[in-house]
């Protein structure tokens, strides 16, 4: 039995220094760039425009997305 339960010793002992390393305080932890929310605000929009844009097809098979306003076709992607 102790065969058994020594990598499980092994693996809870690894976590509990992990845990340890995790909780220890960082005095720069709480800054951060005040243009970085924003950033990630954009970078979130565009990333779900390109994934609409991307699966129009499916989207308007599904019939979640529909013609009646269409956009001029240069303004919509390749």
């Amino acid at each position: 039995m102790q065969g058994r339960s020594g990598p499980l010793l092994r693996m809870i002992s690894r976590l509990r220094a992990v845990r340890v390393l995790m909780s220890a305080p960082d005095p720069a932890a709480g800054e951060a760039s005040p243009l970085l929310m924003p950033t990630v605000v954009v970078l979130v929009m565009l990333l779900a425009i390109l994934e609409v844009d991307l699966h129009r097809a499916d989207l308007q098979s599904l019939g979640l997305m529909g013609d009646a306003f269409s956009a001029d076709p240069v303004f919509k992607g390749p």
